[in-house]
């Protein structure tokens, strides 16, 4: 047997596309060749492989041995090849049998002694692999990270050798055994903020809806510890929310901690982030944290200061819930449905309006601190909220205990599930075609909605995100139609328009 095929799964966004690996050895001056549009980390394979043979008593046949890697236009990069390579050049030299190998997809880094290293990525690939009915074989230091799908049960290997004797029919590897995972962590609770009754209110509706939410107010007012409780009140993620999130997180720098999983994503960069690094990129696309934020919250403090070009590139993701990266060979989808949160100040000291602090900004820099903020961003954040400074009897712990997050996170949920029943998707996520069907107003609604429009000259877009909101506050209160009072709140929370 001169010729071998393998199988393995390859990095392209978030999926994990079958790449075909082919081993061909031949007569000829020694040589191994590396085919494929391989990438440096692929093409050091060759070294990996031939020492890791020769540790462990294979014959590496000092002939021309031509390794393929197909499809042949797609981009190759990591060490997750070299076991599959490893057995594909044992199969094609009579030292495997070659037909139990075309039963499995093989993931994994070789060690110069064989001994089986992880790498990054498995989970789309295992989720791939589960579907077109083959089995996984990974490095046992990789199979913690799937223990929260179920369905999925690779077998596990920790040197060359185990996986060898396994393709020989003489040893079993082993299935992997889920991990107990560890109790989520708590999420803050919302009754550790006191007052801010009506920002409060905001967070509820913005999470009922899943609504994006500015918060403005001078330093010190809880716009930051409001923001971080929002992911508290969300109603539990579904196992395909679940996934979707995991697989992000598993294609990402950082990699997929199972301790993580169903727990709903808080993503909080620094006003400093780079374009690529919020919306995604690089030579090999990797998401960015718009992606990572995925089914979970983004949260943007001192929206001013990030640059206007990076806050420009949010406005497709807000409205479509992904992100299209274009290179020159290939376009890569990144799913990017997540829900904003920003806060700012008033102004650049921060004290405009403050009772207790007097503002030393001019007009003119007033105006200028809040057109870093394009129109259009604005109108694609649907509630506008307010913050005064808080009451001293507040701050020293005086008034009562506000409500906790469990709840108003059961108000959320009725809320949610009233969405769920009508339309299947939030409601902040409703089409054109849905608006008149799940968000009718009644004569005195509409009088006032053209009212507000000239008033505070609304763009169409805001228009129908504030019936989209009146929508929210009215499956709050569990009422089948939006009533006059729904959109008068709506409309309140439009001070900036």
């Amino acid at each position: 047997m001169t010729h071998a095929i393998g199988y393995s799964r390859g990095r392209l966004g978030v999926e994990a596309p079958l790449v075909i690996i082919e081993a061909h050895v031949s007569s000829g001056l020694p040589r191994f060749s590396l085919v494929g549009l391989p990438e440096a980390a692929v093409r050091e394979s060759r070294d990996r492989v031939r020492s890791a043979l020769l540790q462990n008593g294979f014959v590496f046949p000092p002939r021309r041995i031509t390794v393929n890697l197909a499809p042949a236009e797609l981009p190759k990069d990591g060490s997750r090849y070299d076991l599959a390579i490893a057995l594909c050049i044992l199969a094609a030299t009579g030292q495997l049998p070659p037909e139990p190998l075309r039963q499995y997809e093989i993931l994994g880094e070789l060690a110069l002694d064989g001994q089986l290293r992880s790498v990054r990525g498995v989970l789309p690939a295992a989720l791939s692999t589960d579907r077109d009915g083959r089995q996984l074989v990974l490095p046992a230091r990789n199979a913690t990270e799937l223990s929260p799908i179920d369905r999925v049960a690779p077998l596990t290997a920790t040197h060359l050798t185990e996986v060898c004797a396994h393709l020989n029919g003489t040893a079993r590897l082993p299935t992997a055994v889920p991990v107990p995972l560890p109790p989520p962590a708590e999420s803050r609770d919302l009754a550790e903020v006191q007052g801010q009754a009506r920002a409060r209110r905001a967070l509820e509706i913005a999470a009922a809806g899943r609504h994006h939410l500015l918060l403005v107010g001078p330093p010190g007012t809880g716009k930051t510890l409001l923001a971080e409780r929002l992911t508290g009140i969300l109603p539990p993620m579904s196992q395909e929310e679940a996934r979707e999130s995991a697989v992000v997180a598993a294609v990402a720098h950082t990699g997929f901690n199972p301790a993580h999983w169903a727990l709903r994503p808080f993503r909080a960069p620094h006003h400093s982030i780079t374009r690529a690094a919020l919306i995604g990129g690089g030579l090999n696309p990797r998401p960015g944290e718009v992606s990572l934020a995925h089914n979970g919250v983004l949260f943007l403090d001192e929206l001013p200061e990030f640059s206007r070009g990076t806050l420009e590139v949010l406005r497709e993701p807000l409205e479509s819930g992904s992100i299209i990266i274009s290179r020159a060979a290939r376009q890569l989808e990144f799913p990017a449905r997540c829900q904003l949160v920003a806060a700012m100040n008033p102004c650049p000291c921060g004290y405009l309006g403050d009772p207790e602090r007097d503002c030393n900004c001019t007009a003119a820099q007033v105006q200028r601190y809040r057109h870093r903020i394009s129109g259009p961003l604005l109108d694609r954040i649907d509630l506008h909220v307010l913050l005064p400074r808080l009451p001293a009897a507040l701050l020293t712990g005086l008034a009562p205990t506000p409500e906790s997050s469990a709840t108003v996170r059961a108000r959320v949920s009725a809320a949610v599930a009233l969405q769920q029943r009508r339309s299947c998707v939030p409601n902040a996520r409703l089409g054109d075609a849905a608006l008149d069907r799940d968000c009718p107003l009644d004569p005195a609604s509409v009088r006032m909605l053209v009212a507000a429009a000239r008033r505070m000259a609304l763009s169409g877009r805001v228009l129908q995100h504030l019936r989209l909101v009146a929508r929210t506050i009215a499956d709050l209160e569990g009422a089948t139609h939006i009533q006059s009072t729904h959109l008068a709140e709506a409309i309140s929370y439009r001070p900036l328009t």
